[in-house]
């Protein structure tokens, strides 16, 4: 009998569980490959994990499971700096090979080994592989989705039952498709293709449903703009995002690991729960205004907005490709508000000084045009964080950001008002003071 066409999650999830199909709706025990918490929700992972399994109980996989201080850190904050102080304890009991220590937090200096934000770190330390299988404590553990892998955010329980057993019952969601065809017009980016689709099914259009992103446009498309996308499903409630691999991705993940992976492919017939094609020539730079992601419109719409900061960092737009985008525009130019610049990796900070344009590094493109020097990799004032966080919203600000939630308060202050936007928008806006389409500056 002929086994019934998957999608390219089912795929993933099927070898997973070790059965030859599954269906959407299905509740599957999933063998895990990986498992990633961060000093948020480190701590009460592993307080779960000792009282579930025992003080004494050991990690199911020694070298599967990664620690990575990421999220509040660089702060005199002694309770965020405890927090990290359990995973470095955890670490050190349990001899976990993948931890990425940090160390002088409250003087804002970073341990060499440190590595940065963690779904970053994760493709730039060789963690992302096609074919795997994912978990971690993180809504935006989507972003692994761009190497052709189930990669998806679980709860402080579900990942304590996951460090003691290497496994999770999962139920396997419905896939929503979206294709992207035509040659993308060099005023867009990747951040523009994901707020045009939150923006068209809302931020609970694909709840509990797996996000395939194919087509032209993203066969041509980097890695780092390829996690840009799958980044943000969980904006439209997604269960995960994928992208199918190519020669791209076995590029980028052989460069970086020599572990053996397996990827897998959705089959040609397979039944998709909805079905949405994009050409991407007729698309326009757009903005997520406050307070949701899904409050689209386009830039030209908001021409009259002005602001008072811009802030070029996080997982969905702190990568070094994004800092490229962003110097483009603003080469040779002044900033007119203060222009917050946060790498999302230790590399991606090392690299603002060596990578160059017409010969002059990133990092001297950015401080010639008036930005504020580059802080030490965090994610920083995209969760808010304590009020000594580098580029927090202490004040009631309008701020265009290119990071991934613009909510009441997701920036600092409460009625800070949050405008998502691509590096080139966010460059764009930071020369003129207001929303700007960055074709004015092309």
């Amino acid at each position: 009998m002929a086994i019934m066409a998957m999608t390219l999650t089912e795929k993933i999830l099927a070898r997973a569980s070790k059965q030859t199909k599954v269906l959407p709706g299905d509740n599957i025990w999933v063998n895990a490959d990986l498992l990633m918490t961060h000093d948020v929700c480190g701590p009460g992972t592993i307080g779960v994990f000792k009282k579930e399994f025992g003080s004494d109980a050991k990690v199911w996989d020694q070298e599967k499971v990664v620690l990575i201080p990421d999220h509040y850190i660089f702060t005199k904050d002694a309770r965020a700096n405890r927090n990290v102080d359990i995973l470095r304890e955890f670490a050190l009991e349990q001899n976990i090979k993948y931890f990425y220590d940090i160390t002088d937090l409250a003087n804002f200096k970073a341990n060499p080994d440190y590595k940065g934000v963690c779904h970053i770190a994760l493709a730039q330390e060789g963690h992302t592989r096609p074919g795997e299988v994912l978990f971690g404590t993180d809504s935006h553990t989507c972003n692994a989705g761009a190497f052709g892998e189930f990669a998806t955010g679980i709860g402080n329980t579900d990942a304590a039952f996951v460090m003691g057993t290497g496994k999770l019952l999962l139920k396997v969601p419905a896939t929503m498709r979206f294709t992207f065809d035509g040659e993308m017009p060099p005023y867009l980016l990747a951040k523009d293709l994901i707020l045009q689709v939150i923006g068209d099914i809302g931020v609970a259009g694909a709840n509990y449903r797996a996000l395939e992103i194919d087509g032209e446009a993203i066969a041509q498309m980097s890695m780092e703009e390829r996690m840009t996308l799958c980044n943000m499903a969980i904006e439209a409630g997604a269960k995960n995002g994928v992208i199918a691999p190519d020669q791209t991705t076995f590029d980028y993940v052989q460069a970086r690991t020599t572990k053996p992976f397996y990827p897998l492919y959705s089959d040609p017939d397979s039944e998709y729960y909805y079905h949405k094609h994009y050409d991407v020539s007729k698309l326009e730079p757009v903005v997520a205004k406050p307070h949701s992601p899904d409050n689209r419109a386009t830039v030209r719409e908001c021409s009259d907005v002005r602001i008072d900061r811009v802030y070029i960092g996080s997982c969905t737009g702190g990568k070094i490709t994004d800092f490229i985008n962003a110097a483009q525009l603003i080469k040779g130019n002044q900033v007119k508000v203060p222009t917050y610049l946060v790498p999302a990796t230790q590399k991606v900070y090392n690299d603002l000084f060596t990578e160059s344009i017409d010969g002059l590094s990133l990092a001297e493109i950015f401080l010639q045009a008036g930005c504020i020097e580059p802080a030490s990799p965090s994610c920083a004032a995209c969760l808010g964080g304590p009020q000594d966080t580098f580029g927090r919203l202490n004040e009631p600000e309008v701020c265009v950001s290119t990071t991934n939630r613009n909510f009441p308060g997701r920036m600092g202050n409460k009625q800070g008002q949050i405008y998502l936007a691509s590096p080139f928008t966010a460059a764009a806006s930071a020369l003129t003071g207001k929303i700007t389409d960055p074709r004015d500056f092309m």
